[in-house]
């Protein structure tokens, strides 16, 4: 019987071996083509149920602890990876809820596009139409006639990159808001990126978001849109991070935003008073009192601009000074000006020169000084260590290099170092 065996096993092996080696070059690649072309269906298969199963987790966990609470007209909306209530007098969404994953790190899924219409809203949601007409020309193409703004994503379709069709459906018209486009595709970018940003930097966490408009009775309609849609003056948006115990809101107005993400920071609660709506109700009592009261900026942003503070309030400035913001406006006006601030970051070049920049840090400083290095031995004292954190007031002449404005200081006179103080803020005013 084992002598049998043995047989059969070498004879096997004979078989298979000039079949093999019995194939031409030309067969053996078609034959490892096509068992590539399996394994990369299989692969797509295997890939497919990963992100129905990534899905199906994701609603889970945005159904316990995501969702505001509605009130008994509100009906929530699910789509696959956000959920949202439609305002049907107002052709938009109440809010948007959804997860930003940690997926996103290595998601490939770019932007589709494919703006449609929501068939789960009952009474019919805002379409192309409200926003824009379009018209097919003799050559085919299409000529576009805009009514002024953007179709703004709500949620917006860059947190679900990792999933075709959680972004695909970012594009439904119920995630969409009349959005100016100096304010959606600059600071209310700039949010989005930031909070992705965190994720880069912390990812073993996800967020809950929640992101709306500020609705009322007195917002103006856009005028030619078929469904009148509402156009926000103000939007908000609200952020938890569970697994680390930090929570943030922004209220930032619908229009060009001159001022640093710092100066829109908001507690949830503020949000809550603002809005009328309670979100993350379902987080125990205790945690949600602490999470809601936060509203520490300094934990989302970047590394570069954690130290940045916010402008110093223009009316609180005396007469003839004002702050970094005001800067750009008399950026090449060959006069001598006093513009006040904080000295967030002091950098000295390999040539001695010094660079202080007062409110934000590199790349998005909005205001230098720049002190050459002949120049130092003009100070008493020095300035590299002497002014950083200081808040000063400094008078000369603005220039303009490479579009930031930078005063050239010959000596310490031309420097004013203030005592440390508070300035108001008002939510949305960029004077």
């Amino acid at each position: 019987m084992l002598k049998f065996s043995y047989r059969l096993f070498f004879s096997l092996i004979l078989l298979i071996s000039s079949s093999v080696f019995g194939q031409t070059s030309e067969e053996k690649i078609n034959n490892l083509t096509e068992e590539i072309n399996k394994l990369d269906q299989q692969k797509e298969e295997l890939y497919n149920k990963l992100e129905t199963y990534k899905l199906t987790k994701l609603r889970e966990d945005l159904y316990q602890y995501g969702l505001p609470k509605t009130n008994d007209e509100d009906e929530i909306i699910h789509h696959s990876a956000m959920s949202l209530v439609y305002s049907e007098p107002h052709e938009q969404a109440k809010w948007v809820a959804h997860i930003i994953l940690p997926d996103i790190i290595n998601g490939k899924t770019g932007r589709t596009n494919d703006f449609r219409e929501d068939s789960l809203v009952k009474t019919g949601s805002a379409t192309e139409i409200d926003y824009f007409l379009k018209t097919k020309k003799e050559d085919g193409n299409y000529e576009y006639d805009g009514f002024g703004y953007d179709r703004g994503h709500l949620a917006p379709s860059a947190d679900f990159r990792w999933s075709q069709k959680a972004l695909s459906e970012s594009y439904f018209y119920s995630n969409m808001s009349p959005q100016l486009a100096e304010f959606n595709r600059e600071k209310w970018g700039e949010l989005e990126d930031i909070l992705r940003g965190y994720i880069y930097n912390n990812p073993t966490t996800h967020l809950y978001v929640v992101t709306g408009p500020l609705l009322n009775d007195t917002l103006p309609k856009i005028e030619r849109s078929v469904n009148k849609v509402s156009i926000p003056a103000y939007y908000y948006k609200v952020v938890m991070d569970l697994t680390n115990q930090k929570a943030i809101g922004f209220i930032m107005p619908n229009q060009k935003i001159n001022y640093p993400l710092n100066n829109y920071a908001v507690s949830i609660d503020e949000v809550e008073a603002a809005t009328g709506i309670d979100f993350f109700y379902q987080v125990e009592d205790e945690q949600e009192n602490t999470l809601e009261s936060q509203k520490n900026i300094t934990d989302w942003l970047p590394e570069k601009q954690k130290n940045d503070v916010r402008p110093l309030y223009q009316p609180d400035l005396p007469k003839s000074v004002y702050n970094t913001i005001q800067a750009k406006r008399l950026m090449g006006s060959n006069r001598k000006v006093t513009i006040a601030g904080t000295v967030v970051s002091s950098k000295e070049t390999r040539n001695g020169h010094l660079f202080l920049n007062l409110d934000m840090n590199y790349p998005n400083h909005i205001f230098t000084i720049a002190i050459w290095k002949q120049n130092i031995l003009n100070f008493s004292y020095n300035p590299h260590d002497m002014l950083l954190h200081q808040t000063i007031y400094v008078t000369g002449k603005i220039a303009d290099f490479d579009g930031i404005p930078t005063m050239i200081l010959d000596n310490e006179k031309a420097i004013e170092i203030q005592a440390k103080e508070k300035y108001k803020l008002v939510i949305g005013d960029e004077d």
